[in-house]
C-alpha cells in the first residue's frame, strides 16, 4: 500500500477512536482500553508521517489547461509601397430655349444637347424654337495612383457620361446609354489608352453654361494613343480617322482606311502668369474607296493659352490653322479632304480660333464672355456650294457658386453659320445649368 493510503486509514481510525471515546463512560475499564488505543494509533501516525517527509518526492507533472488568446499582432514588413482609390464626376441638369432662324433639328439630334456648328439649320423656310430639358451630361469617373517600390509611378483613370447616346428617348423613362470618354493608364512618363489629343490644349478651353464654349474655334478630340511626355515636350502617335467629301459635295464619308497613325508633337511653357502650348499635327488622309486607295497629307498648328489677369481673372486664346485638319476643329466642321473630279483627294484648309475673358464679380459670381469662329479655304469646284464656309459664335454666361461644389449658370449663346452659296442661318439660345461635383 502506498503511504498516501495508509496515512489515510490511520487518519481515519484515530478519528473513529476519537468519536467513540467521547462517548464511552469516564473512569471504567473500556475507557482505559481505548485509550491505549488511540495513543498507540497515534504513534504510528506519527512514524508515518516522518517517513513521508524523509524520502524523496517524485515530480507530479501536471497537463496545464489550454487557453485560446488573441494571435499576435506581427508588424508587416514596410513594401515601401503606396496605392489610392477615388470616385468622382458630377451631376449636371440643363435646360435651353433654342430659336432658328432658318428651320429646326429633329428630336434626339446632337445639336438639341449642345452646340455644334455645323448643324444650324440654313436655308429653311420657318423659324423655330425648342425647349429641351436634360441631366445626361452628367458624368462619373474611377481613378487611381500607385508608387511602386523601385520608384516607378503608376496612374489609372476611367470615366464615362450619356451624352450623344445609341439609345434612348424621352417619351416615357428618359433612359440613356453611357458612353465611354476617357481610358487611359499612366506608367512613369508613358500614357496608354484614349483621352485628350495632344493635340488640343484643354487647360485654355473657356468656362460655359453649355457643354462646351467656342465650339467652332478649338481643336476638340478624344481618342486612343501612345504619348510620351519629358518635361515640357510630348509625343504621340494617335488613332487616325479621314472625314471626306464627295466631288460636288454631299453626305460625309469616314474612311477608316488609314495605315498610319496621326502625329503630335507638343511643347508647354508654364509659369506664374500662366500658360502657352504649341502644338503640331501630321497626319496621312487615306481611302480605299478613292481611286484604289487614295492618300494626301496634312498638317496642322495650334498656339493656345490661359494669362491671369489681376489677383482671379484670366484671358483664354485658342489660333489653330493648317490642311486637312478636318475632325480636329470645330467638331468636324469641314471635313479633312475632298475627291476632286480625277477621284484624288485634296486636304482642305482652315483656320479657327477664340478668345475667353473671365471676371470675378466676388468670391461666389463670376462671369465669361467668349467669342469664337472659323473659317474654311474650299476649292468648291470640287466641294460645291452648299458646304460650309464659316461659322461664327459669342457666349455670354454668368455662374454663382454658393458653395465650392455646386454651380448654378445662365448663358446665352448666338451663332450664325454660312454657306459657300452665301446663305446663312443664325441661332439664339438661352441656357440654365444646375451642377453639383463630388
Amino acid at each position: 500500500m502506498k503511504f498516501n493510503k495508509k496515512l489515510a486509514v490511520l487518519a481515519l481510525s484515530v478519528s473513529l477512536l476519537c468519536g467513540v471515546s467521547s462517548h464511552a463512560m469516564a473512569g471504567g475499564d473500556e475507557y482505559k482500553r481505548l485509550e491505549g488505543k488511540i495513543a498507540d494509533l497515534e504513534k504510528m501516525l506519527y512514524a508515518l508521517k516522518k517517513e513521508l517527509h524523509d524520502r524523496p518526492v517524485k515530480e507530479v507533472i501536471i497537463k496545464e489547461k489550454i487557453v485560446q488568446v488573441p494571435a499576435p499582432v506581427v508588424k508587416k514588413e514596410d513594401t515601401g509601397e503606396s496605392h489610392s482609390y477615388s470616385f468622382g464626376g458630377f451631376i449636371k441638369t440643363s435646360a435651353s430655349f433654342s430659336s432658328y432662324s432658318d428651320g429646326d433639328l429633329a428630336s434626339g439630334s446632337a445639336g438639341r444637347d449642345f452646340y455644334i456648328p455645323g448643324l444650324i439649320p440654313v436655308g429653311g423656310d420657318d423659324e423655330s424654337t425648342d425647349f429641351d430639358f436634360g441631366a445626361k451630361e452628367s458624368r462619373i469617373n474611377f481613378k487611381s495612383s500607385h508608387s511602386l517600390k523601385n520608384g516607378s509611378k503608376v496612374s489609372t483613370y476611367l470615366e464615362m457620361d450619356f451624352l450623344l447616346p445609341v439609345g434612348g428617348n424621352e417619351r416615357v423613362s428618359n433612359s440613356y446609354n453611357p458612353r465611354l470618354r476617357h481610358a487611359f493608364f499612366k506608367y512613369n512618363n508613358w500614357l496608354f489608352g484614349q483621352t485628350w489629343s495632344t493635340f488640343q490644349n484643354v487647360g485654355a478651353l473657356p468656362e460655359s453654361v453649355d457643354f462646351l464654349g467656342a465650339s467652332e474655334g478649338t481643336i476638340f478630340e478624344r481618342q486612343p494613343m501612345v504619348r510620351y511626355t519629358k518635361g515640357n515636350w510630348q509625343l504621340a502617335l494617335e488613332n487616325p480617322e479621314t472625314t471626306i467629301t464627295p466631288f460636288g459635295g454631299g453626305g460625309r464619308i469616314v474612311a477608316d482606311d488609314n495605315s498610319l497613325p496621326d502625329f503630335v508633337v507638343r511643347y508647354n511653357h508654364k509659369k506664374d502668369w500662366g500658360h502657352i502650348t504649341v502644338a503640331g499635327l501630321i497626319r496621312s488622309l487615306e481611302s480605299d474607296s478613292v481611286n484604289n486607295n487614295e492618300s494626301t497629307s496634312s498638317f496642322g498648328l495650334s498656339v493656345s493659352g490661359k494669362l491671369k489677369v489681376g489677383a482671379k481673372d484670366d484671358f483664354r486664346f485658342m489660333l489653330s490653322t493648317g490642311s486637312g485638319m478636318g475632325r480636329y476643329l470645330g467638331l468636324n466642321t469641314a471635313n479633312g479632304a475632298v475627291i476632286t473630279a480625277d477621284g484624288s483627294l485634296d486636304a482642305i484648309d482652315s483656320t479657327a480660333g477664340f478668345a475667353a475673358y473671365r471676371h470675378y464679380w466676388s468670391d461666389t459670381v463670376r462671369s465669361n464672355l467668349i467669342y469664337s469662329t472659323i473659317q474654311v479655304d474650299n476649292d468648291t469646284n470640287n466641294t460645291g456650294l452648299g458646304v460650309t464656309e464659316s461659322t461664327t459664335s459669342i457666349q455670354a454666361n454668368i455662374l454663382f457658386s454658393p458653395i465650392s461644389k455646386v454651380t448654378l449658370g445662365l448663358g446665352w449663346l448666338y451663332a450664325n453659320r454660312e454657306l459657300e452659296t452665301g446663305e446663312d442661318g443664325e441661332l439664339n439660345r438661352l441656357i440654365f445649368s444646375a451642377k453639383y461635383a463630388f
